[in-house]
C-alpha cells in the first residue's frame, strides 16, 4: 500500500481515487467528449523548440482553445511576434499536463508541430500534425500521423528530427489490447512510431518500439552522439511495477533497457513522464535522465524526483543517482551540452508555485540549486530548450510566458 503521508499532493489525490483514474488530461477528455467548450482551468500547456536562426518558438492553446505559434529573438529583452492563430478545423486539441503540443525544426526549412486530438470516446485520439517547408512561416493543414485509425488511444506523441534529418513520431497506442471479455491479459499499453524522411510529407509503417507502457506519461526522446533517436517511458514491468524503459528508435520491438529500479507496484499511471538528454562528452558519453517514482526506503514510500546518468545502453550508472533537493518537486526537465547539464522543475505550496533549476559543470556529478521565478494561480510544467550550448527554461502562467536563460 502507499503511505499518503509520503505523496505529493498530486499523487496523494490519485491515490484516494485511484478507482476513478480521472487525471486533469483524461478530464479534459471527458469535457471534450462530452461537447463542453469551456475547461475548468486554462489549458496552458506548452511546446517550445528553438530554430536553426536562433529565434524561440512556442506552440500553444489560447483562451478560445485556438492553436498559436508566437516567436523572439534570444540575447535580450524579449520581442514576441503577435500570436499567430493556426488552421486546425474543427479539430479539439489538448493541451494539458503531459499532453501538449509540440513543435520541432528539421533540415531543409522544415517544421512540423503535432498535438492530440481527442476523440469522442474517452481516453481516446488521433495525433495530428502541421508541416511547413519554410521554417514555419505557413503550415499545413492538419493530418493524421499514424494509419491506424481505430477509436483507440493514441496519445502522448513526441516529436524529433534525428542526425540524418529523418523526423520521428512516437506514441502511446492500444491497438494490441485483446477484446473485451477475452481471458487475454495485457499490461498498459504500447509504444509505437514512424518515420519522415521528407519533414512530414510522408510516412512510413505504424512500427511497434515496445509492449507494456505505461498509459498516460510523456515520452523523452534525446539524439545519441551518432544522431539515433533514444527514447524513455515508463513501463509496466513484471508485477504491475511502473519503472522507467530505454530503447534505441528503430531497433527491433520489445529490444528495451530498464533504467530505473524504484520497484514503484502501482496499477495506476501517474502522469509523470520521466525527461532525458545526451551527455556526448569523452568522459562518459552517455545520457542524463530524470524520473518521479516511489520506492521504499526503511520500509517507508518515499516519493521523489531523481536525477541519474545512464550509460550509452541505457542503464543506469553507478552512483550517479542524486535526489532533486526539494520534496515537492514535479515534471522536471533536462538538458546538456558538453559538462553542462541543467534540470528544471516546478514547486507548489499550495498557494505559490516556484521555478527551480539545478545545475551542474562537472556532467551530474555535482549541482548548485538556483531559484528562477514564482507565480501564483494555474502555471504550466517549465519546458528546457536548447540550440547548442543555448538553453533556456519557457515557464507559462495565466499572466505570461517567461523565458530564464539557463547560465552556469
Amino acid at each position: 500500500m502507499l503511505n499518503p503521508t509520503r505523496l505529493h499532493p498530486w499523487l496523494l489525490a490519485l491515490t484516494l481515487f485511484m478507482h476513478s483514474l480521472i487525471s486533469p488530461a483524461m478530464a479534459q477528455e471527458k469535457s471534450q467528449a462530452a461537447g463542453h467548450g469551456r475547461h475548468q482551468r486554462p489549458q496552458l500547456a506548452t511546446g517550445t523548440a528553438i530554430a536553426p536562426d536562433g529565434r524561440l518558438w512556442v506552440v500553444g492553446l489560447n483562451a478560445e482553445a485556438q492553436l498559436f505559434v508566437q516567436s523572439t529573438p534570444l540575447g535580450g529583452t524579449l520581442q514576441w511576434s503577435p500570436a499567430r492563430i493556426l488552421d486546425t478545423g474543427k479539430d479539439p486539441i489538448a493541451a494539458d499536463g503531459e499532453s501538449r503540443p509540440k513543435i520541432a525544426f528539421g533540415p531543409n526549412g522544415w517544421a512540423v508541430i503535432s498535438y492530440t486530438m481527442p476523440l469522442a470516446k474517452r481516453f481516446t485520439g488521433f495525433i495530428r500534425m502541421l508541416r511547413s517547408n519554410d521554417g514555419g512561416a505557413t503550415f499545413s493543414a492538419p493530418f493524421t500521423v499514424h494509419q491506424d485509425r481505430q477509436e483507440i488511444t493514441h496519445r502522448f506523441d513526441a516529436i524529433a528530427f534525428d542526425g540524418d534529418g529523418v523526423l520521428h513520431t512516437l506514441w502511446i497506442d492500444k491497438r494490441d489490447q485483446p477484446p473485451k471479455g477475452s481471458a487475454q491479459a495485457y499490461a498498459g499499453a504500447a509504444i509505437y512510431r514512424n518515420a519522415s524522411k521528407d519533414g512530414g510529407q510522408t510516412f512510413g509503417p505504424d512500427t511497434k518500439v515496445a509492449d507494456h507502457s505505461c498509459e498516460c506519461c510523456r515520452i523523452g526522446l534525446a539524439r545519441s552522439p551518432q544522431g539515433t533517436m533514444q527514447a524513455t517511458w515508463r513501463h509496466v514491468f513484471e508485477g504491475n511495477t511502473r519503472d522507467h524503459a530505454f530503447a534505441t528508435v528503430g531497433e527491433p520491438a520489445n529490444r528495451i533497457t530498464r533504467s530505473t529500479y524504484d520497484g514503484w507496484q502501482i496499477n495506476a499511471c501517474p502522469h509523470h513522464g520521466p525527461g532525458l538528454a545526451t551527455d556526448a562528452t569523452a568522459a562518459f558519453n552517455g545520457y542524463h535522465t530524470v524520473w518521479f517514482g516511489i520506492r521504499k526506503v526503511n520500509g517507508q514510500d518515499l516519493a521523489a524526483v531523481r536525477y541519474a546518468r545512464l550509460n550509452p545502453r541505457g542503464e543506469p550508472q553507478p552512483k550517479s543517482e542524486q535526489v532533486l533537493p526539494d520534496p515537492r518537486a514535479e515534471h522536471a526537465d533536462v538538458m546538456a551540452h558538453g559538462a553542462n547539464v541543467a534540470v528544471v522543475w516546478r514547486s507548489s505550496d499550495g498557494a505559490v508555485t516556484t521555478l527551480k533549476a539545478w545545475l551542474s559543470q562537472d556532467g551530474g556529478q555535482s549541482f548548485k540549486l538556483k531559484t528562477l521565478s514564482q507565480t501564483t494561480g494555474h502555471n504550466d510544467h517549465p519546458r528546457l530548450a536548447q540550440s547548442g550550448s543555448k538553453m533556456v527554461v519557457v515557464w507559462r502562467t495565466t499572466q505570461e510566458t517567461q523565458v530564464h536563460d539557463i547560465a552556469f
